[in-house]
């Protein structure tokens, strides 16, 4: 349960520099067209978790690495303005920021990015580093399975009492392994569908969560909204927020993912904080962005209640 200052929450991943194009609708292959509007951001899944964490009410954390470079301080500096600290940052001299090129449809808010990485992610000697003292929820981006689990088992050794949560986004060989490591497990549909094919969601948490019996699962589907699954119980559906328009989808997982942790952090059973997740993650995409979006929802009916 958080206190009325919040909880403490450090979350551990990569931090992106985002060059975001709008388009009116997607270009087809070999077309060239004219961006309608453009503009930089800072990105990444785990960030942009925080980025929401924080505007309700969390006390954030990040621990990754940054390139020593213009993206590099531009991360930083949009990390500060959010309220959100830095633990045990390695910056990395000669080393070039991750980049992703968005390309933004006006006519169905949909995204595609092309990602650049030349930087090295977190080890466990860097996250050694980083004292753990005082968080009551550790958040990670489940990516180098044998890196991450040791730092997994470091939170479990030296702080028992924090939740620990997991990002499963893409199919990796072996991040299937982080699962049974996590209080919650947070499953994003590309890595069902690489992992799965066909198979209808719920089957798929179904089968997903024998990997980890004693976690709470859940999985994101877009529009088709979430499901969710606690231990000994069968998935349940949480169907998406009904929006008029999607201006931009970009984040929208991120912010679930935000939301769900926040709501079993406040209490609520898993259940009730999916559900909540599922409309504050299509609220989302009626906005451009994150800035802002816990004080729009709270004004807004049937968001947050």
């Amino acid at each position: 349960m958080i206190s009325e200052f919040g909880a403490r929450v450090l979350a551990v991943g990569v931090a992106t520099l985002d060059l975001i194009n709008e388009v009116a609708a997607y270009p087809s292959e070999d077309a060239e067209v004219r961006a309608l509007a453009q503009r930089q951001a800072r990105g990444g899944n785990a960030p942009n978790t925080l980025a929401v964490l924080a505007q309700l009410g969390h006390r954030c954390v990040w621990c990754g690495t940054l390139a020593d470079d213009a993206g590099g301080r531009f991360i930083a500096a949009d990390l500060a303005r959010r309220g959100i600290a830095l633990a045990a940052v390695e910056r990395i001299t000669g080393a070039a920021t991750p980049t992703s090129y968005v390309t933004l449809s006006r006519v169905s808010g949909s995204r595609t990015i092309v990602h650049h990485r030349d930087l090295p992610e977190l080890n466990v000697a860097g996250f050694a580093r980083v004292g753990l003292d005082g968080f009551d929820w550790v958040h990670f981006e489940g990516r180098n399975p044998a890196e991450t689990a040791e730092m997994m088992r470091r939170v479990r050794r030296l702080r028992p009492q924090a939740r620990v949560s997991v990002e499963l986004e893409k199919a990796r060989p072996g991040i299937e392994s982080l699962a049974a490591l996590a209080d919650l497990v947070l499953v994003g549909r590309d890595y069902v569908c690489a992992d799965g094919g066909d198979e209808p969601p719920a089957r798929a948490l179904a089968r997903l969560a024998t990997l980890a019996p004693r976690a709470c699962w859940v999985l994101g589907w877009g529009e088709g909204g979430a499901w969710s699954q606690v231990p000994g119980a069968a998935p349940r559906h949480h169907p998406a927020w009904p929006l008029a328009r999607v201006v931009d989808s970009l984040g929208a997982g991120d912010c679930l993912n935000a939301a769900v942790i926040d709501g079993l952090l406040r209490g609520h059973a898993l259940a009730e904080a999916s559900a909540r997740a599922v409309r504050l993650a299509g609220f989302k995409c009626t906005r451009v962005g994150v800035d802002d979006l816990i004080e729009a929802a709270c004004a807004t009916a049937g968001v947050l209640d």
